[in-house]
């Protein structure tokens, strides 16, 4: 799919997700039960649910999105990447804005969406989210019945892993076994929950979110065998 794929119809994404409480203790009864019983999956003998409670936010069902990041390529003097980003407390405003965004722009089978592990994070996830905010899947989530060469979704995960099911490489190892021209970044994905629930810092969560769409952006080129963006080949909007 990759070597037929033009860079036009490539929308690259990312997403950040927070629990949907900050703590535990602020979760009511029933939440308190299902995620007693998601974690006593996850967690050792040692840990509580309480313990386990700040990875809520990497599931669907105990999270929520605060920050959509997305960038299209187009060509003028070269190709060019422009970013722009949906975030904000109301998820459901966030979504919305997203949706609307695939609706006018990116409503037929022609055009992709990639992100990095995109297949089993990103794109279940938002789907998931935007069902349970009583939305509308716009088409190119909406995966249902579909045949796997008719779904419109590109993974860079999946296309490093040629196959390889083992095991796990991050994005940041990739951008730096191809020292690909990313802006620097001093947040974890492991952070994003704190910044948000304690600092409400969505400058430094939306940069993150950001750079991660220049890496797979900047990761397609490098697998398509293109010459990288250079950093005034890239607008934010």
């Amino acid at each position: 799919m990759l070597d037929h794929t033009h860079l036009r119809n490539i929308l690259f994404i990312d997403i950040e997700t927070v629990p949907l409480a900050e703590h535990y203790d602020d979760l009511d009864d029933d939440s308190k039960h299902f995620w007693n019983r998601k974690s006593g999956y996850l967690r050792k003998e040692e840990e509580t649910p309480e313990d386990l409670y700040p990875q809520a936010g990497i599931y669907a069902e105990f999270g929520k999105v605060i920050c959509i990041s997305v960038g299209f390529m187009h060509e003028e003097e070269g190709w060019q990447l422009r970013i722009k980003s949906m975030y904000g407390h109301d998820e459901k405003k966030v979504l919305s804005e997203f949706i609307a965004l695939l609706n006018k722009h990116y409503n037929s089978n022609r055009y992709l969406l990639c992100a990095h592990n995109g297949k089993e994070f990103d794109f279940p996830y938002l789907s998931r989210r935007i069902l349970i905010n009583n939305l509308k899947l716009p088409a190119l989530l909406d995966v249902a019945e579909r045949k796997p060469w008719e779904i419109r979704h590109l993974d860079t995960l999946k296309l490093w892993k040629f196959g390889d099911y083992r095991n796990f490489t991050s994005l940041r190892l990739l951008v730096h076994l191809f020292k690909l021209p990313v802006p620097t970044d001093e947040v974890d994905g492991s952070q994003i929950a704190e910044l948000y629930w304690k600092n409400g810092d969505f400058e430094k969560i939306v940069h993150h979110c950001q750079t991660d769409v220049v890496a797979v952006a900047q990761l397609i080129l490098r697998f398509k065998n293109m010459t990288p963006l250079e950093e005034k080949s890239i607008t934010i909007v």
